[in-house]
């Protein structure tokens, strides 16, 4: 069995055993057993999947991250991350996060924008005091 640990900024999102992982790197698709030899990859947006201890296959949605493989353990580190039931789980629970982070970034760009304008106008009220 293989030692996986999934790891997010804040928090870790997945440690347990599992008989395979399967991953995608910036030159396609690979799966890794419990024997294979160590390994290093960096990683794309992509679905990451392991089999459990129990064989039922996991499904993760991964952002861009590395994947090490040492010994039996594999350690994937990951800006984000979500782990769903399935696969139709996991899409539904991708675009809600995407539509929250959408609306932070656009609530974001507004914000920057009133503050940019805010900077503008105190700067040529200098300007005509001056």
């Amino acid at each position: 069995m293989i030692r996986l640990k999934v790891m997010l900024p804040t928090r870790v999102l997945v440690e347990e055993e599992a008989a395979s992982v399967t991953a995608e790197g910036e030159n396609g698709s690979f799966s890794l057993l419990p024997r294979h030899i160590d390994f290093v990859s960096a990683l794309v947006p992509s679905i990451l999947s392991f089999r459990d201890g129990e064989g039922k296959e996991v499904f993760l949605a991964v952002d861009e991250g590395v994947l090490v493989k040492c010994g039996s353990e594999v350690w994937v580190s990951v800006r984000d991350g979500v782990r769903g039931p399935d696969l139709g789980g996991l899409r539904r629970t991708v675009e809600e996060r995407f539509r929250a982070l959408d609306d932070l970034e656009r609530k974001s760009r507004q914000a920057v924008s009133r503050m940019e304008a805010d900077f503008v106008r105190r700067f040529l009220e200098l300007g005509e005091n001056g």
